[in-house]
């Protein structure tokens, strides 16, 4: 009888415990921030017909204070997402594969810039919500 409540004591402090410390980790307040309105360029083709995309995206910042900075930044990152844009192939931009390769590249080339800027990286993910090619 003794050894359970020896027991039932150690396994109520260990439960305890690692509630105390799960109490004292501070918890991740992301946010989302909306390029409005959406972005369209071309891109090229093997054709003589005009290719273009059209998309919009969102990004998403660990914290909300990042929100501002993004905003601040948006016609810098906006103009660095149609550069990349136009820089694709036909093949790339009607791809499954291609589009999360462009989407990884836009992510990491506006992190690049706003670590230039801000001295920090500060979006943790970059979606498009709607991504339309012709």
């Amino acid at each position: 009888m003794k050894r359970i409540c020896h027991l039932l004591i150690v396994f109520t402090l260990v439960f305890f415990v690692n509630n105390s410390y799960a109490a004292d980790e501070a918890v991740d307040e992301y946010a989302y921030f909306a390029f409005e309105p959406d972005i369209t360029t071309n891109y090229i083709t093997k054709s003589k017909k005009i290719g273009f995309v059209r998309l919009t995206m969102e990004v998403m910042v660990k914290n909300p204070t990042d929100l501002a900075i993004v905003e601040h930044h948006a016609p810098l990152l906006r103009a660095a997402v149609v550069e990349i844009l136009g820089e694709q192939t036909e093949g790339k931009v009607k791809s499954m594969a291609g589009k999360l390769e462009i989407r990884d590249l836009c992510l990491e080339t506006l992190n690049d810039l706003l670590e230039q800027e801000t001295g920090k990286k500060r979006i943790v993910r970059l979606l498009f919500t709607k991504y339309l090619h012709h």
